[in-house]
């Protein structure tokens, strides 16, 4: 390509024609390199699953159906969570949840929320699963695995989320695990199977965002880096506490595959325009990420060098 416009003609005032002056053409590039680059954030690999968004909502706490509708369509999601558990299925005017959603255009992940061992857990994903194959949806071979310690910290048995995950992996589940941001316990659950390991940034509902940014880099780093037994495509979802969308982007940065919460758009002031807010946060964490941050400095470092200043520099 040359580095030069070529030459056109214009009509001036004395009605004679003349070749304008080459210009550069460095800025026009730069603005259609980047016009011609893909910024749209690639679907995300889950098990046999492909998720189009990596932003996975849930479909509670919602004031009412309609609301609830509307967010998920803001959020982007093509995936959202549903529990199984009967009452959870309608709202307070006894209308299904389900039946509000486009179900062809959704796929529903069933979770075990509110089982507090692995046999409650197995039960329910079994429910799960036996809904949704009524229903005709693709979410019937997958389930979002979750076995709380207590209803105080709401946060995962280790022992019962293990043995849990063990038994519905032998049962034919894609399994996702809800689990703490302690890496050995990431590791142990891939080691049984897991199709994802989805680590908590903070207690679910807390909207404390990553409470332990470390704990979440080192387990990344275990479940992906081949180095440590990794694989560099193993998907890490982070799953609760979020509140914001920088918790989001501050996920994402971190090297996480995707996002799932609930609370965090739910109980917004405004759920929908927060649902949006979720997904564009997402997709500035990805580029983020993949952009490669700066390194930190203690002290400063000057964007323009120093020579050829024409004012006095302190210390010179």
């Amino acid at each position: 390509m040359s580095d030069t416009t070529p030459p056109t003609s214009v009509a001036p005032e004395s009605g004679h024609q003349q070749p304008s002056q080459p210009k550069s053409r460095g800025a026009n590039a730069c603005l259609e390199n980047i016009q011609t680059q893909n910024f749209s954030v690639p679907p995300l690999r889950v098990g046999s699953f492909l998720l189009q968004s990596r932003l996975v909502v849930g479909t509670g706490k919602y004031k009412d159906v309609d609301q609830m509708r509307q967010a998920l369509q803001a959020s982007g999601a093509d995936v959202i969570t549903v529990a199984v558990r009967r009452e959870r299925l309608f709202d307070k005017d006894g209308r299904s949840l389900l039946d509000a959603l486009p179900l062809d255009q959704l796929t529903i992940l069933p979770n075990t929320a509110g089982c507090f061992n692995a046999a409650d857990a197995v039960r329910v994903a079994r429910l799960g699963r036996e809904l949704l194959q009524q229903l005709g949806n693709p979410g019937q071979r997958w389930v979002k695995l979750e076995v709380l310690g207590d209803k105080t910290t709401l946060l995962p048995d280790p022992i019962g989320t293990i043995e849990a995950c063990a038994e519905l992996v032998k049962d034919g589940f894609e399994v996702l695990c809800y689990s703490s941001d302690d890496p050995i316990t990431a590791v142990r659950l891939r080691d049984a199977g897991a199709s994802s390991v989805m680590p908590a940034g903070s207690p679910i509902g807390s909207g404390r965002g990553i409470a332990n940014r470390e704990a979440i880099m080192i387990l990344i780093d275990l479940l992906k880096n081949p180095a440590h037994g990794g694989r560099a495509d193993y998907p890490v979802i982070v799953d609760a506490g979020v509140g914001t969308p920088s918790d989001v982007t501050l996920a994402m940065e971190l090297g996480a595959d995707g996002v799932l919460l609930n609370t965090g758009i739910a109980h917004a002031v405004d759920p929908v325009p927060m649902a949006h807010a979720m997904r564009l946060a997402l997709e500035a964490g990805y580029f983020g990420c993949k952009s490669g941050r700066i390194a930190r400095k203690l002290l400063g470092t000057a964007s323009s060098p120093w020579s050829g200043t024409f004012t006095h520099i302190p210390g010179e």
